[in-house]
């Protein structure tokens, strides 16, 4: 109390941010496979998905084609995005993540509807998720995996030859 405030004259001193801030919504597009979870779940309704289906031939000869949602426009509305993250929790493709980018102010409110290309430059500044804790158990799709990786590297090392190991 005896101290005087201080203040921080943004934007010429940026503020610290606690890490995994929530600022805007990023797109990792490759993940999308267009199920409109996110756009169904969300209780503002400012999600805007568009896709069309494509087919996709079989992989082997003797295969049935197969069809694909392609995501043709995917765009958040953020004047009327209230930050809940519900889009993010429900997405089970991991697509959507909190960047913390927080300067996208706009001089128009139409323009505050951002198309998946301005969502993709946001994903990029997504940080990287925290380490694991190191006293914690391996996840059991890690162990499985790293025995299958152990088994085969076993079986591989073994001589197939029975004179080879006599030598």
């Amino acid at each position: 109390m005896t101290k005087r405030s201080v203040t921080e004259q943004y934007p010429d001193a940026q503020p610290d941010l606690p890490p995994r801030s929530r600022g805007v919504i990023g797109l990792f597009e490759e993940n999308c496979t267009v199920c409109m979870l996110c756009a169904r779940e969300c209780p503002d309704w400012c999600i805007y998905i568009d896709s069309h289906k494509e087919t996709v031939p079989p992989a082997t000869p003797g295969g049935r084609e197969r069809s694909r949602n392609v995501l043709d426009r995917f765009a958040i509305d953020f004047s009327l995005c209230m930050y809940c993250g519900i889009c993010i929790e429900v997405c089970p493709f991991d697509a959507l993540f909190w960047s913390p980018e927080f300067e996208y102010a706009e001089t128009d409110i139409r323009d505050l509807t951002h198309e998946r290309d301005k969502l993709r430059e946001w994903m990029w500044t997504v940080p990287a998720p925290p380490a694991l804790d190191p006293g914690a158990e391996e996840p059991k799709e890690m162990a499985a995996a790293r025995r299958t990786a152990e088994k085969l590297a076993a079986a591989q090392a073994e001589p197939t030859d029975p004179q080879e190991g006599e030598s």
